[in-house]
């Protein structure tokens, strides 16, 4: 499944990850350099699978079952708090 923003959230890049604002709530997200890579590119329209796939690209130490993981626990993370939808 691919993720889109829900409209009213807003994403700025960080030199460590990123910020999320939910602009009807007024919170902020802040994700670590791993969320906002597994973001980004479930963004670009990809299904979870390659979003783990890039996050093994990235940090090759790491086993596909800890970025399978890690993937799923984050895309669960971002839905529960509402801020992204399936596309």
């Amino acid at each position: 499944m691919s993720l889109i923003l829900r409209p009213d959230v807003c994403a700025t890049d960080t030199p460590d990850g990123m910020v999320l604002l939910d602009e009807v709530t007024g919170r902020y997200w802040q994700l670590n350099g791993t969320a906002a890579l597994v973001l980004r590119t479930l963004l670009t329209g990809v299904e979870p699978a390659d979003a783990a796939r890039a996050l093994r690209a990235a940090h090759p130490r790491i086993t596909a079952e800890r970025a399978d993981d890690d993937t799923a626990s984050i895309t669960g993370a971002l839905l529960a708090a509402r801020l992204v939808v399936p596309a």
